[in-house]
């Protein structure tokens, strides 16, 4: 029985219901008699296809943010601004693409020839997350269909028709249909699409627990995996021009996506002298904040995916009060349909306390008082997780110091989480391996393949 369901979590409604995948073996032909021809597709070809469904995301913007907004309850703004992006990464492909896979020479003595060339190696299992529907399919699809690998891809259950739509774009761009194929697939279908030798790599965003799952029976069956997992990441403040500024800035980057987002600020570490004020401008904050239906233009924040994850955050949040850390603000859920919660603000966590080595994925922000910066970047680091961190100063030089001394794949001075298709993404630790974006990420997948003629 499909899990595949469009339960809108501005409502609280289930609007539609999906059949699930029947036959794993069809498609794992279709993909791999797909690889034969898309492979050979002159690398020009593809790259104007690229271009072509970046220019089609563009058109169908609306459509395309409404699909999210109802499916897992992101803003429209913040919907269209995720469209734009992942319009900008097949673009970026589009055009940086082909000097990517063009071969290169080695200047190495006792041969006549040391050719290094970039093929595709084969089909490959995409397992994406809901909480950028567009963006995490982007970040995994441009680069390989570029490199003329062909993709199986998996969205989350609630994603349905936001895939769906992704599939019949590229099909409009002139991608073969045999080059990508969306599939409404269960965890042990993807388990077996990747046991499958016809398969030759399998890339996953999302929890620790699907990340070391997928990665047991890629590692069983000698196939690579790229992982993208959770995150807990530091934002230290060393000091501010305007606090009340860096306040607003810090504070709704935090609630941005509703707080679901793995490179999200979620730990906040300020200097004594900035800390109560700091503390009560961004209770102000989150006691304004307007929560809605992702619909409503006067919505600052929206629900959360699901009730069920909003009812996992409240938890946490519960948890950590009972074992003594101090409520600053929020908490709860909000008593009206759907899947709201609180913006909250939580302060004086220690480390017998869950909530200090969880990722807490939802509207909270933890804040840490520190009278020494070494011994907050030793909290900093005090973590599984190691996606991105940043830290915000009036000395730049000085940021970037203490910002490398962070132990993350990401680390950003005055601003956080910045993303951008040239610029490499990906963690360190339980955050996962691998990288996506830019020229790293089309290497993850490719031969790169020595010709030596003597």
């Amino acid at each position: 029985m499909s899990t595949y369901r469009t339960h809108n979590p501005s409502t609280g409604q289930t609007v539609a219901k999906y059949d699930g995948l029947t036959d794993v073996d069809s498609v794992l032909t279709q993909v791999t008699r797909g690889f034969d021809h898309w492979r050979a597709t002159p690398v020009g070809e593809r790259s104007a296809i690229l271009a072509a469904i970046a220019g089609g995301m563009e058109a169908r913007s609306d459509e395309l943010a409404a699909a999210i907004s109802e499916e897992m309850g992101k803003p429209l703004a913040e919907a269209a601004g995720e469209v734009a992006l992942a319009a900008s990464i097949y673009r970026w492909y589009s055009e940086h693409g082909p000097a990517l896979l063009k071969p290169e020479s080695l200047d190495v003595a006792g041969a006549r020839e040391n050719t290094v060339t970039v093929e595709p190696v084969g089909p490959l299992v995409g397992v994406m997350p809901w909480n950028f529907p567009y963006y995490q399919v982007a970040r995994f699809a441009a680069p390989n269909l570029m490199a003329g690998n062909t993709i199986v891809l998996k969205h989350a259950s609630i994603c349905a028709k936001s895939s769906a739509l992704v599939e019949l774009i590229q099909r409009e761009a002139g991608l073969p249909e045999d080059a990508y194929v969306n599939v409404y697939a269960s965890s042990d279908q993807v388990a077996e699409m990747i046991a499958d030798p016809r398969i030759h790599g399998v890339s996953l965003t999302g929890s620790e627990g699907a990340g070391a799952a997928v990665a047991e029976v890629a590692a069983k069956h000698l196939k690579k995996s790229v992982l993208e997992l959770g995150g807990s990441d530091p934002l230290i403040i060393l000091d501010a021009e305007n606090l009340d500024e860096l306040v607003e800035t810090v504070g709704r980057a935090r609630l941005s996506n509703s707080g679901q987002a793995c490179n999200s600020p979620k730990r906040m570490f300020v200097p004594e002298k900035l800390y109560e004020d700091f503390v009560a401008g961004l209770t102000d904050l989150y006691s304004r904040i307007t929560v809605g239906p992702a619909d409503e233009d006067t919505t600052e924040m929206g629900p959360l995916s699901s009730e069920d994850a909003r009812d996992g955050v409240v938890e946490q949040v519960r948890t950590a009060v009972e074992q003594g850390a101090k409520l600053r603000v929020g908490g709860d859920p909000i008593d009206r349909p759907g899947a709201y919660m609180e913006p909250t603000v939580l302060t004086d966590i220690t480390p017998d306390m869950d909530v200090y080595h969880q990722e807490v994925f939802g509207p909270v922000a933890m804040v840490y008082r520190y009278s020494d910066l070494d011994e907050a970047l030793r909290i900093a680091n005090d973590t599984r997780f190691g996606l991105s961190g940043s830290v915000w100063g009036t000395d730049v030089d000085e940021a970037a110091r203490v910002a490398d001394r962070i132990e993350a794949g990401m680390v950003y001075v005055n601003e956080h989480g910045t993303t951008r298709a040239g610029l490499p993404f990906g963690g360190v630790k339980a955050s996962g391996y691998g990288r996506e974006l830019g020229r790293w990420g089309m290497s993850e997948f490719v031969n790169t393949k020595l010709r030596r003629v003597h």
